[in-house]
C-alpha cells in the first residue's frame, strides 16, 4: 500500500514539473516579436515661394479729421441749422445763438465808428490845414510889418542925422521897429511849433480816437459773430446734445464734426518692428462683423517713442466713403513688413522652440524616425516661416504632431486625428 502512494506522488510531481516546463520547449510553439508602435503624425516638403512679414497690432478707428466746435459766449440757442448725422462743409452755418442784445450794441458802436471818421475827416482835410495855414498867414504879416518898420528906422536915421527932424520921431520908429521884431518872433514860433508840433499831435489824436471808436465797433461785429456757429472742417455731424431754447455756454462743446470719409487705424508698435516700416506700405484692417479686411496703407510714423509704453504710434489711413466703418471701433491691424519673393518655407506649426530660445524641426529620415533638425529662421508671414538653414527642400518636415515627440521615434504619415491614409480611405468607403 506503501508503495502505491509513492508511486503516485511521483507522477503528481513529473506532471507538475511538466506543466512549469517554457513554452518555447514545447514543440510546435513559437513566440512573436512585438511590433514598435508607430505614432501618426502629418508632414511636408517645404515649399519654395514668396513669403511677407505681417506685423498684426491692436489699433482704434479714429477721424481723418475733427471739430468739437464751442461757442464763445454764453447764450440761448435760436435755431439749428442741421442734425445729428447730416453732412455739412466748412464754413457752412450750423446753429446762431440769440444774438438781439448784441447786435444793438455793434450798431451804437457803428454809430460811434462812423462819427469818429467823420471828425478825424474834419480834422485832416479842414481843421489842421486852416490852423496851419493862419500860422503861416501871420508869419507872413508880421514878417511884412517888421520890413516897414525896419525901413522906417533906417529913413529916420537918416533925416536925424541931417537934422531933418527930431529926436523923437526917431525915437517912436524904433519903438514900433522893437514891437514889429516881437511880434514876427511870436508869429514863426507858432508857425514852426503847428507845423512840427502841433499839426502832428492833432492828426494823431483824431486818428486815435478813430482806431478807438473803430476797435469798440469791431468787437461788437466779432460779439455778433461769436453767435453763428459755423463748421471749421468737412464732415458729418456726430453729436448736437442740445435743442433750440437750452443755453450753450461758452467753453462746452456744442455741436462736434468728424471727416469720416477716411478715417485712421492709430496703433503702438514696438520699436524694432518699425525699423523696416516706410511710409505708403501696404497694411490690412480686420473689423468685427465684416468678413473680408479692408485695404489701408502707413500715413504716419511717429519720429518719436511714446514715453508711457515706449512704443512707435503708427497710422493706417482707411478709406470710408460707404460710411460701413465707425468711429471708435476696435480693429486688428495687419501691416505687411518685409519681404521675400523665393524663399524656402514651412508651415509655423513645425517650429518647435526650446527653453533656451533655439528653434528646431522634426524631420522623418530614411529609417521612418523622427529626427530633431536645428534650423534658422527668417521673415515669419501668417501661416508660414522662412527656413534660412537647416533643413532641405527634400526633407519631409513634421508639420503637425511633433511637439513631445522623442528623437528616433517611428512615426507614420497620416490625416489629423491619428489615422493613417488606408483607414481614413476605408472609413470613406465604407461611409459611401
Amino acid at each position: 500500500m506503501a508503495s502505491l502512494n509513492q508511486t503516485y506522488a511521483m507522477r503528481s510531481r513529473w506532471m507538475v514539473s511538466a506543466l512549469a516546463l517554457p513554452m518555447f520547449l514545447l514543440p510546435g510553439c513559437k513566440k512573436e516579436a512585438e511590433p514598435e508602435p508607430l505614432v501618426t503624425v502629418q508632414a511636408e516638403h517645404p515649399e519654395l515661394g514668396p513669403i511677407a512679414e505681417h506685423i498684426i497690432a491692436d489699433a482704434v478707428l479714429a477721424p481723418l479729421a475733427q471739430a468739437a466746435i464751442e461757442p464763445k459766449i454764453s447764450a440761448p440757442v435760436h435755431k439749428f441749422m442741421v442734425q445729428r448725422g447730416a453732412r455739412v462743409k466748412e464754413g457752412q452755418l450750423l446753429a446762431v445763438l440769440e444774438n438781439k442784445d448784441l447786435a444793438a450794441a455793434a450798431l451804437d458802436n457803428k454809430g460811434s465808428y462812423v462819427a469818429a471818421q467823420a471828425a478825424f475827416d474834419t480834422a485832416t482835410k479842414a481843421q489842421v490845414p486852416e490852423d496851419t495855414l493862419k500860422a503861416e498867414s501871420d508869419l507872413t504879416q508880421a514878417k511884412a510889418n517888421l520890413d516897414l518898420n525896419q525901413s522906417i528906422v533906417k529913413s529916420r536915421k537918416q533925416l536925424f542925422t541931417e537934422g531933418a527932424i527930431p529926436g523923437r520921431d526917431l525915437d517912436t520908429a524904433q519903438a514900433a521897429l522893437v514891437q514889429a521884431q516881437a511880434a514876427y518872433d511870436a508869429a514863426a514860433k507858432h508857425f514852426e511849433s503847428m507845423r512840427n508840433v502841433s499839426r502832428e499831435a492833432a492828426l494823431k489824436a483824431a486818428q486815435g480816437q478813430l482806431t478807438s471808436a473803430q476797435g469798440k465797433f469791431e468787437g461788437a461785429e466779432a460779439q455778433v459773430n461769436y453767435s453763428e456757429i459755423r463748421s471749421p472742417i468737412d464732415g458729418v455731424v456726430t453729436d448736437r446734445p442740445l435743442f433750440a431754447g437750452e443755453t450753450a455756454n461758452a467753453g462746452t462743446p456744442l455741436i462736434t464734426v468728424m471727416e469720416t470719409a477716411t478715417l485712421l487705424a492709430k496703433t503702438h508698435i514696438a520699436q524694432s518692428l518699425t525699423q523696416q516700416m516706410k511710409l505708403g506700405d501696404e497694411a490690412e484692417i480686420h473689423v468685427p462683423g465684416i468678413d473680408e479686411p479692408v485695404p489701408a496703407k502707413v500715413s504716419l510714423i511717429s519720429p518719436a517713442l511714446d514715453p508711457g509704453s515706449t512704443t512707435i504710434e503708427v497710422w493706417l489711413k482707411i478709406d470710408n466713403k460707404s460710411g460701413k466703418l465707425k468711429v471708435g471701433t476696435p480693429v486688428k491691424v495687419s501691416i505687411t513688413g518685409v519681404s521675400q519673393p523665393k524663399a524656402l518655407k514651412v508651415p509655423a506649426s513645425s517650429i518647435l522652440t526650446a527653453q533656451d530660445g533655439t528653434k528646431s524641426v522634426m524631420v522623418i529620415g530614411s529609417d521612418g524616425a523622427a529626427h530633431r533638425k536645428p534650423v534658422t529662421l527668417g521673415i515669419t508671414g501668417d501661416e508660414d516661416v522662412q527656413v534660412t538653414s537647416g533643413v532641405g527642400a527634400g526633407d519631409m518636415v513634421i508639420t503637425s504632431g511633433a511637439y513631445g515627440l522623442d528623437d528616433g521615434t517611428k512615426v507614420k504619415i497620416g490625416p489629423a486625428g491619428g489615422e493613417d491614409a488606408d483607414d481614413a480611405a476605408d472609413k470613406k468607403k465604407g461611409d459611401d
